[in-house]
């Protein structure tokens, strides 16, 4: 499987609307497990069937899951490529902030490393300057 890894500002703009609630979460996670109907779904959530289905259309408009017809029902399944790029984008922001703390801890180093080899006070004037 060939998984493109570059989002567009809109694509990331809607996983992470879709990714916000606690409810999509949950039926991304369940469809993930296996394929579920709308129906099946909307059983385990004290909510209305409509809004069961706004959560899946939110979810569907974000390409994390698939929803497909079959006869009457609507089985909906997540979909791996687009959780795949949304990991994908999640890995490139940790490797930042890693290499962000990275070259903070190698300047605190530096930093202290710097202070340890001075014989003055870091408030003084070295010695044999004269302060005005």
């Amino acid at each position: 499987m060939v998984v493109r890894d570059e989002l567009s500002d809109e694509q990331i703009d809607r996983v992470f609307q879709a990714l916000a609630a606690s409810t999509r979460r949950d039926i991304l996670r369940r469809t993930i497990a296996q394929e579920q109907s709308v129906s099946e779904l909307a059983r385990d959530y004290d909510m209305s069937f409509a809004a069961v289905q706004k959560h899946v259309a939110v979810l569907e408009a974000a390409e994390l899951i698939i929803k497909r017809a079959e006869g009457r029902e609507r089985l909906v399944r997540a979909n791996p490529e687009m959780i795949a790029r949304a990991r994908a984008l999640l890995a490139r922001y940790e490797d930042l902030w890693r290499s962000r703390i990275a070259r903070l801890d190698d300047l605190l180093a530096e930093d202290s490393g710097s202070d340890s080899d001075s014989d003055t006070d870091p408030g003084s004037a070295p010695r044999g300057s004269r302060t005005t």
